[in-house]
């Protein structure tokens, strides 16, 4: 299998750009799914619980060592940053915030490029800042498969618009098609394409 990991950045608007395509992939979805949603730094995990919910595949919160497993959508915790070691499990961070932001999309994205390299899928959606266009570069640069969320379709543009302008981007797709291009690069079907 060509890619081993996909990594999300996701900020203002975020909830309503994940129910779209976490919901679409199959149950048995091949790749481990690593989000970091800007959130409140006091948030509890009822955002983890809702798409579990709504998620075929298992969605939870990452907690220290906890190992990366295929099929599964893991949530970086608010206000810690993520990032991936080569023993395929995550370490948490309380560093500095990137970006403004605890968690970090480029922190995410930069660790989990250094360890999965081409292997990797990056995926920038909608937020307000800038943060995740330096850590899809990096993905760029490990050899690895940009997508960006189409500005238009983003409910703030200013993240995708930050990412495409820092490198050059494999995909920039409209918000309800990035989960029928993820089943297509693992060569599986959305549950649409099954009826």
């Amino acid at each position: 299998m060509k890619y081993k990991a996909i990594v999300i950045g996701v900020s203002a608007g975020g909830l309503e750009a994940l129910k779209t395509i976490l919901p679409e992939l199959p149950g048995d979805f091949p790749s481990p799914i690593i989000v970091v949603q800007h959130r409140h730094p006091f948030s509890d995990d009822s955002l983890e619980k809702a798409m579990n919910d709504l998620c075929k595949v298992n969605v939870q919160q990452i907690n220290d060592k906890t190992s990366i497993l295929p099929g599964s959508v893991y949530f970086a915790p608010p206000n810690y940053h993520v990032m991936i070691e080569e023993d395929m499990t995550f370490s948490l961070t309380l560093d500095a915030a990137v970006n403004f932001s605890r968690p970090s999309i480029d922190v995410l994205f930069e660790s989990a490029a250094d360890v999965f390299g081409e292997h990797l899928i990056g995926i920038v959606l909608t937020g307000a800042n800038k943060d995740g266009s330096e850590g899809l570069l990096q993905v760029k640069k490990k050899g690895g498969l940009a997508i960006v969320q189409d500005p238009e379709t983003a409910a703030v543009d200013a993240m995708p618009l930050a990412a495409i302008a820092a490198t050059k981007v494999d995909y920039i797709l409209k918000l309800d098609l990035i989960a029928e291009m993820l089943v297509h690069l693992f060569n599986k079907k959305t549950d649409k394409e099954k009826k």
